[in-house]
C-alpha cells in the first residue's frame, strides 16, 4: 500500500518535471495518462522513475469514445506493460452517446487485451459518462470479466446515498470487493451543484453545467469528505491498495499543491481518525 499522485496537471512536454516533483514530495507513487506516455520514450520514462524513486502506479486511457479508440489502447497495452504498472484505468464514453452494449463491448476488449498482457484493468466512474451511478457501476462491473473499480471519492459523491453530506462510505459497502484502487480528491459543492449533477445525468453538457460540477473538485481538506471515515471503512474491509491524489484544478504552484495533499492526507486519513 502506498501514496501516490497524478501527473494530470503537467503537460505531455513536463513529465520529467511531474516525475521530480512528485518524487521530492515523498509520494510512493505516481499516475500518468497514456497521452503523455505516448509523447515519452519508454526508456526516458524509466529512468525518470526510477531516479524519483517512485512506483508506476497506474497509467490512464484515453476516453473510449470509439472503435479507434479502442483499437489505440489495444494496439499501446504492450507498452504500458513493460513500464511495469499494475493498472490500466479505463475512462467510459460520454453518457447518452452509445448504448449499453456497446460500451460493453468496448470495456472488454481492453480489458481482456490488459489481461493477457499481466495488467489489472480497472474502470473509473466518472461524472457525465456511461459509467457514472452506483448502479451503472455494478452493471459493468457484473458484464465486463475480470473488470475492477477505480473508486473516486469526488466522482462517487454527487450519486452516494448521504449527498450533500461527505460520507461516502457507502461506496465501500457495496462495492468493497471489487474496489481495486483509489482515487482521493476533495469536493466544495457550490450553490446549484445537485442541478448541474443532474443537468449532465441527464445528457445536458450545457458549459455552466460541466464547469460548475468539475470545478467544484479540490484539494484535500478544502471540500466536505470525510477521509478519516472513509479510510476507515477501506481498511475494515479489507483493502491493500494503494491511494492515488488526483488534483485537477490547480494549474499554479502544481509542487505546492502536491506537498499540502500529501501533508493533508496524512493528516486527514491518520490524525483524523
Amino acid at each position: 500500500m502506498g501514496t501516490g499522485y497524478t501527473a494530470m496537471m503537467y503537460d505531455p512536454t513536463d513529465v520529467e518535471t511531474a516525475i521530480s516533483d512528485i518524487g521530492a514530495c515523498r509520494y510512493d507513487g505516481i499516475e500518468i495518462g497514456l497521452g503523455k506516455v505516448r509523447d515519452n520514450d519508454t526508456a526516458t520514462l524509466k529512468r525518470w522513475l526510477a531516479d524519483a524513486d517512485l512506483e508506476l502506479y497506474c497509467v490512464m486511457s484515453e476516453w473510449i469514445e470509439s472503435d479507434e479508440a479502442v483499437e489505440r489502447i489495444v494496439e499501446d497495452v504492450p507498452t504500458i506493460a513493460d513500464l511495469g504498472t499494475e493498472f490500466l484505468g479505463l475512462l467510459p464514453p460520454q453518457r447518452g452517446r452509445y448504448d449499453e452494449a456497446t460500451v460493453e463491448t468496448w470495456l472488454s476488449r481492453v480489458s481482456d487485451a490488459a489481461l493477457d498482457a499481466g495488467l489489472r484493468p480497472v474502470v473509473h466512474h466518472h461524472g457525465a459518462t456511461a459509467v457514472e451511478r452506483p448502479s451503472e457501476i455494478r452493471h459493468y462491473l457484473d458484464a465486463v470479466d475480470g473488470l475492477e473499480l477505480l473508486f473516486d471519492t469526488a466522482h462517487y459523491y454527487p450519486y452516494g446515498d448521504h449527498f450533500p453530506e461527505g460520507d461516502v462510505t457507502d461506496a465501500v459497502e457495496r462495492f468493497g470487493d471489487d474496489i481495486a484502487y483509489v482515487h482521493l480528491k476533495d469536493v466544495a459543492p457550490g450553490q446549484g451543484f445537485a442541478d448541474n449533477r443532474d443537468a449532465l445525468t441527464d445528457g445536458d453538457f450545457h458549459l455552466d453545467n460541466v464547469i460548475n460540477y468539475f470545478r467544484s473538485f479540490t484539494d484535500l481538506g478544502d471540500g466536505v469528505l470525510e477521509f478519516g471515515a472513509l479510510a476507515d471503512a477501506l481498511d475494515a474491509a479489507g483493502y491493500e491498495g494503494h491511494y492515488t491524489i488526483e488534483i485537477e484544478n490547480q494549474t499554479e504552484k502544481r509542487l505546492v499543491h502536491a506537498k499540502e495533499n500529501i501533508d493533508r492526507w496524512n493528516e486527514l486519513s491518520v490524525d483524523g481518525r
